[in-house]
């Protein structure tokens, strides 16, 4: 199992790595951690023998990546650069209602889907945004696929439900 091997599948799945991930993590740059982490802990996984179905074993190693992540961080308080309190510049030859209406629409749907059980959420993210069947879902979560199934449907229902909540919340607002 040579090094050029994994690079070639890894890359192969690396779109689909990073949807899984921006759903998974609050900010772009723990996405990019998170794939990273995914990256090594794979590589040393491929060294000792090849997966037979790469797409599901990437996402798999993605999300127990995920999950300790988020036990190491629940175990540690929350750090706020400065940086982070600052507005950058906006670039003036872009579409700033259009761009500002796409990021409030983003971040409403990603606040609501951070309202859901981590079960649906995970289902959910590996399936629609993904691009995940529900069989390699299963495979990825160690659960049978009806119970991926239902726990997407519930997800999803749960999902229009919250996203609903928050328009009517919106328009009680003066």
């Amino acid at each position: 199992m040579n090094d050029e091997e994994f690079l070639d599948a890894f890359h192969e799945h690396l779109d689909r790595l990073h949807n899984l991930t921006r759903s998974l993590t609050g900010t772009a740059q723990d996405a990019e951690d998170l794939v990273s982490e995914t990256c090594l802990l794979a590589l040393r996984g491929w060294r000792r023998k090849r997966p037979d179905d790469p797409a599901a074993w990437f996402a798999t190693i993605c999300l127990n990546a995920a999950r300790s992540s988020y036990r190491r961080r629940a175990a540690r308080p929350v750090e706020v650069w400065a940086d982070d309190w600052l507005v950058g510049q906006a670039d003036p030859d872009a579409d700033t209602p259009q761009a500002a209406m796409s990021a409030l629409d983003t971040q409403r749907v990603r606040t609501a889907m951070l309202g859901l059980p981590a079960v649906q959420l995970e289902a959910i993210t590996l399936m629609d945004l993904a691009g995940y069947t529900a069989a390699q879902t299963a495979t990825i979560l160690g659960a049978p696929r009806g119970t991926v199934l239902a726990r997407v449907h519930r997800g999803r229902k749960a999902l229009a439900r919250l996203l609903q909540e928050d328009e009517v919340h919106r328009a009680a607002r003066p």
